[in-house]
């Protein structure tokens, strides 16, 4: 099974990430990471009532890393097992432009 993290800047700028031979992180692991980077990127909640998703905290992340962090080899590959362990899906599409995510 594919196992593949995605993150489009804009239509002719996308990063992408496979996971086929990299060991996972545990869904625990995987939040945690995204709440440390959430919190030392100084992301804000997307929601009015401050309440964040694991989606939203992938978006925000992704976003504030921007591409100075996805083109960083290291945090972009913590950034993608964080991204499958915290959502659980295999195949993650993260589109920047619409502030979307897909599976």
């Amino acid at each position: 099974m594919r196992s593949e993290v995605s993150v489009t800047l804009s239509l002719n700028e996308e990063f992408k990430f496979d996971l086929e031979d990299q060991a996972p992180m545990t869904n625990e692991e995987g939040r945690r990471w995204l709440e440390d980077q959430f919190i030392s990127l100084e992301c804000e909640p997307l929601r009015a009532s401050g309440k964040v998703l694991s989606a939203d905290k992938v978006l925000t992340v992704a976003h504030a890393g921007g591409k100075r962090l996805l083109a960083d080899p290291e945090w972009s590959m913590a950034f993608a097992r964080a991204t499958k362990a915290a959502l659980g899906k295999p195949v993650v599409r993260v589109d920047l432009g619409s502030m979307t995510i897909s599976y």
